[in-house]
Formats: C-alpha cells, structure tokens, sequence
C-alpha cells in the first residue's frame, strides 16, 4: 500500500483505548473516518464507546459528529492496522510494552505507511528500537483530551524520514490540530517540558508554604494562564516592555534567574498530602467527567473567541 495524500486518509488503526485512544477515535471518527480500534483488554469495547459519548458534546460545538465515521473493534493489532492509511498507538507510557506493541505494529502494517505514538515523554528512536521500519516512527504527542486540544508535538527519531515528518504534519493539520515539528528529540518534548517546570516550581512553593494550594492555582488561571491561552510565554514576555523582547531580557533577566533556586524538589509525605488536599478542594467535590464538561465548553469558548479575533495562529 502506498502512502496516501495526508488529506486523503480514510482508514485509521488505533491501538489503545484508554483515556487517549478513545479521544483520537472519537476525534477521527467526527472527520467522518473509518477507525479500527484494538485494546487487548476484555472492556476494550466498552471504554472506546464511552469515550466517544464523552467526546460527544465537544465534537458537536465543533460541528463534528462521531456517527459520520465508521467504528471497527478488532480483535488482534493486525486486524486493526490492515488497510490503515495512519495508525496512531496509545497504549501506556512504559518504554518495554511500547516497544513491543510498535514492534507488532509496524510488522503488520504496509511499509510506506507513517505509525505515530502518543507517548508523552519517550524518546522516538528509543521506541521504534525493535520495528523493521523505523523511518516511518515518530511520535504525535497529542494534549488530552486530543477531540478538544490542537497541539500535537511531532517528534522523530534518529532514523525516521523527514518526509514522514512532513507527512504527519500535514496529516495531523487535515484534522483540524495544530502541530508544532520538534527539530531534535529530547525527553517530554516542548510542552511537558515547559509543564514540568511550573509544576517543580508548585512544588516547591507547597514545600516553602509560600501559598494555599488552591491560590498557586488561582495565581496561574486568574493570571498568566488567560494571557498564554491567547499569545503564549515568549510573545506575552514581548508585551512586558513597549520596546519588546530585547528591553525585556535586559531589564528583567537578572532578577528573574534569581528567582529560580527551586533546584530538584522531593516533598515529604505531609507536604504531598497537603498537594492532593488541595487539589480535592479545588474539584469542590466534582467527579472527573463533570470536571473535564467545564474544561472542554471554557475551552472551545476560548478557542472560538481566538478565532474570531485573530489569535489563534
């Protein structure tokens, strides 16, 4: 089988149908796709339908509808890759089973054929170690939930073609994503990175008693989180001084290095307990699927006002 047009994809295999093989199938399913899922779990079946009606409410704002496309629950990896134009792997974040479910993945799969993982931190080249066709691996870090979030991170390997790069570019484009090519593979990509480093600082102001747990939250949702949703950090930072980035770095570099002497951060047991107090009071008692209702309608909210006024590039 010959690699298809990026925009002309009709079949997608997707292994894994957890929290975020079910989104990718809903998400694909609303362009209107044929998907052929595989789980190796007795609920596979159960868990992708109800991801899909989770999706649902969110796929409709976005005038898309999970009953345009075609849902195939597959018995093997193989029965869920044959015929496929794109296969996007979810399993679980664990370096061993990802590489042998990519390794079954890529022998079942026609050769010409880009294989994406989901992983949100692996390295590519360390992943695809076992696959006979590793020029065709790369990763697709997707933001959960993927129905809703448009970033995907792309990120080959040592051994994938450019031109599959370019592929899953276009690919993930086509269905509405927005994703961003990383230029060298490093572990957590771009955005976990960049996550990972407020949350080290969180901790470290929990383990400091600097804040309430609930108000280091507020400080980011009511603060900087409204100004990154629209323009992001470095155009943010750009806006700090009205002569731009230059005057920024110079007048606020030295004091802000100062600032970062959190280093490496291990809480104590009381400390971490204070962290998931904190978290439970800020759900105010909300189960997760009532919590992620509110994420996703103040998010296409965000995302359509982006779109009418320009910032969503």
């Amino acid at each position: 089988m010959a690699r298809p047009d990026a925009d002309k994809v009709r079949r997608v295999g997707i292994i894994g149908s957890g929290l975020i093989g079910a989104s990718w199938t809903a998400l694909f399913l609303g362009q209107g796709m044929e998907v052929a899922t595989y789980d190796e779990r007795d609920d596979a079946e159960e868990r992708v339908r109800e991801g899909i009606d989770r999706a649902g409410p969110a796929l409709a704002q976005q005038g898309l509808d999970a009953s345009r496309g075609t849902l195939i629950v597959c018995d093997t990896i193989d029965e869920a890759c044959d015929g496929a134009g794109f296969v996007q792997e979810s399993v679980f974040e664990n370096l061993a089973v990802k590489r042998e479910i990519l390794k079954q993945v890529d022998a079942a799969t026609a050769p010409d054929v880009v294989i994406a993982s989901s992983s949100s931190g692996l390295l590519p080249t360390s992943i695809a170690k076992l696959c006979t066709h590793p020029e065709r691996i790369l990763v697709g870090h997707p933001f959960n939930p993927p129905y809703l979030i448009p970033l995907v991170e792309v990120v080959g390997g040592e051994k994938t073609d450019s031109r599959a790069m370019d592929w899953a570019m276009e690919f993930y484009a086509a269905v509405g994503k927005r994703p961003i090519r990383c230029k060298k593979e490093v572990p957590g990509y771009v955005a976990n990175r960049l996550q990972s480093a407020v949350f080290r600082e969180i901790m470290h102001l929990i383990k400091e008693d600097v804040a309430s747990v609930e108000d280091i939250d507020r400080s980011i949702s009511h603060g900087p989180g409204l100004r990154w949703a629209v323009q992001g950090p470095v155009l943010t930072f750009h806006q700090a001084h009205d002569k731009g980035m230059a005057a920024f770095i110079k007048n606020f570099e030295p004091e802000i290095t100062a600032w970062t002497d959190a280093g490496r951060i291990a809480l104590e047991d009381t400390e971490r307990a204070r962290l998931i107090a904190g978290a439970e009071a800020l759900a105010e008692g909300k189960s997760h699927r009532e919590l992620a209702a509110i994420r996703d309608a103040v998010v296409l909210a965000t995302l359509t006002a982006k779109d009418e006024k320009g910032g969503n590039e």
